[in-house]
């Protein structure tokens, strides 16, 4: 194996434990605030988030913060539509 082949898997296998880490502390916070099945439902946002990051895998550091964000705002969204009573929801036209 070559040097390049020794850095990328470097690189690769830190990414990956940084994407476990945001992934499991974010499950965890769901979990303990609004149970199993919107953490479930949570982890499958935020893995279809991880997919549409621009950058290739072994390319450069990714932005997991910026994938919990995005699976947050999806999980915001599902709890308001969720709490919000009907007459307070907008009519589409």
């Amino acid at each position: 194996m070559n040097n390049y082949e020794l850095f990328s898997n470097s690189i690769y296998e830190e990414q990956t434990y940084l994407a476990e880490r945001e992934l499991s502390a974010f499950i965890a916070a769901v979990l303990k605030q609004y149970g199993p099945g919107q953490a479930k439902l949570s982890q499958e946002d935020w893995l279809e988030e991880s997919d549409l990051l621009d950058s290739p895998p072994r390319s450069e550091p990714r932005n997991w913060c910026a994938v919990t964000i995005a699976a947050s705002a999806r999980l915001a969204f599902r709890i308001s539509v969720r709490t919000t009573p009907p007459h307070a929801q907008p009519i589409d036209n």
